[in-house]
């Protein structure tokens, strides 16, 4: 199978010009107008007051504007087997994964969200509950000298600090369904000097995700449950269709 430009099908050539013009336009031209981009349409916790429904969308076609290896390596991933996907399915039930599974990714990463910021909701509603900032002490210096209306302001701003972007959990959700229809095609790994099956090459991504999440891995600011659950996602979509004898058509 040969790869080029002219033999990119048209879904997975438009995903990675929009994602290019919208990377491009967050990196250099909207800076200067001082718009953030990726702050207005990256996906917010949903008790953020940042946080808007069409993020679920948005978030998947943004990147990481401090270097170009974050849209790279992603749109790289996308053309490596988003087109062989759309050739088997057809460029719209492959923008139906695509979408499906980017969303999928969203959700998950609120419900991560959710988990890890619970104790820190408690703290701000015990604290405004009592009207009495040194329960946020702990998180917040000189807390105990707030008044109820800085700990609102504080809480939503505390809760609007993550933003979660880029197309990576729609990628692992791309990554799953090729290693499920090709579990055979070898592949190679980076420091692994003999190819492996695609099945066994999506298992070890997963694990390594799933460790990395378990074990709070943060250094690398990835969301790598919100990969997680590109995968769950793909999977649940890919068992729907594999019932209905629509996994290869």
């Amino acid at each position: 199978m040969s790869y080029g430009r002219v033999n990119t099908p048209p879904v997975v050539l438009n995903l990675i010009i929009i994602n290019v013009l919208f990377w491009a336009a967050a990196s250099f031209v909207l800076p200067k107008f001082r718009i953030d981009l990726n702050s207005l349409l990256g996906l917010h916790y949903w008790s953020s007051s940042a946080f808007k429904p069409w993020q679920f969308i948005t978030y998947m076609f943004l990147h990481d504007t401090s270097s170009i290896s974050h849209i790279f390596f992603n749109m790289f991933g996308l053309w490596m087997f988003g087109v062989v996907l759309e050739r088997v399915w057809g460029g719209k039930k492959f923008l139906l994964f695509y979408l499906f599974t980017g969303v999928g990714a969203g959700v998950i990463q609120e419900l991560t969200w959710m988990i890890d910021f619970a104790k820190y909701g408690e703290m701000f509603r015990m604290a405004m509950e009592n009207n009495d900032g040194s329960y946020l002490s702990s998180i917040i210096t000189n807390a105990q000298h707030m008044t109820l209306s800085d700990m609102v302001r504080m809480k939503d701003e505390f809760f609007s600090i993550p933003v979660t972007v880029g197309a990576s959990g729609a990628l692992f959700g791309i990554l799953l369904a090729f290693g499920w229809l090709f579990p055979e095609q070898k592949m190679f790994i980076i420091f692994v000097p003999i190819p492996i099956p695609a099945r066994i090459f999506v298992a070890i991504y997963a694990v390594i995700e799933l460790l990395l999440g378990v074990w709070g891995f943060s250094v690398d600011n990835v969301a790598h449950f919100a990969h997680l659950g590109g995968m769950i996602f793909a999977a649940i979509l890919l068992l729907i269709w594999k019932r209905q004898g629509r996994l290869y058509n």
